[in-house]
């Protein structure tokens, strides 16, 4: 366990994955990444509740959990969690923390690297690390475990130690899921009405969209009758 200002970064033995959630994820290995709704899912919300209970943070907080595929060769360059923009934090306010699920192992690389961390010059490493890992305090993917780690200093601050990154992947394939969590409750955004502007209200919306993510996940992306979606604009439904 790494304490850093009164806060943690650690891994978990958070879960073995049973067939039911192995297959959850493979029907969606025909893009890089997608998401999932808790409401449709019993594993998902089971998992949820777990990462409540660990992070001592409301589930209603969590965004829609998203499952990455990494193949040879793919990345994540490293970047921030939090946000720099005011439209992200109009529901939920801004990212506090952030879970990292590892449904897979990966042979060699995959790892995630936080460049800036005060704690990289006590982790020694010997050649089964990336060079990747290696120019920072780096965590090893390893099925069934999962990462908690807080953007945000105890006065809600941004905390630039928080920079962090997956290593390109060396041999073999990696599988991960995000949970992103917000300082108030996410969900109270779909209270509002189907007469929302014409925006998009998360700024990964473009690409989500170009990868299919409209007809794949309509409720999240376009909304329903009653609510509507974060992605109007890029799924051109306004």
């Amino acid at each position: 366990t790494l304490y850093k200002n009164k806060r943690c970064l650690f891994t978990w033995k958070f879960m073995e994955l049973r067939d039911s959630s192995s297959e959850l994820v493979l029907q969606h290995n025909t893009s890089s990444y997608t998401l999932i709704n808790s409401v449709k899912d019993e594993v998902v919300k089971n998992i949820e509740e777990r990462i409540a209970a660990w992070s001592f943070l409301p589930e209603e907080n969590g965004e829609a959990m998203q499952i990455l595929h990494y193949e040879n060769g793919q990345k994540y360059e490293p970047h921030y969690d939090y946000f720099h923009d005011k439209v992200n934090q109009e529901y939920g306010g801004q990212r506090i923390a952030t879970v990292l699920m590892y449904l897979s192992n990966v042979e060699k690389g995959g790892e995630t690297v936080f460049p800036d961390s005060e704690a990289k010059a006590s982790q020694v490493k010997d050649e089964s690390w990336s060079d990747c890992a290696k120019k920072g305090y780096a965590v090893k993917t390893k099925k069934g475990d999962a990462l908690l780690f807080f953007g945000l200093n105890l006065d809600t601050s941004q905390d630039p130690t928080s920079l962090h990154g997956s290593c390109p992947v060396i041999e073999g394939e990696k599988w991960s899921a995000t949970k992103w969590i917000h300082v108030r409750d996410f969900d109270k955004r779909t209270t509002r009405s189907t007469d929302a502007g014409c925006i998009d209200e998360d700024k990964h919306c473009e690409q989500w969209a170009a990868d299919g993510e409209c007809d794949k996940n309509p409720v999240y992306m376009v909304g329903t009758k009653d609510a509507a979606g974060y992605c109007r604009k890029s799924c051109s439904v306004c």
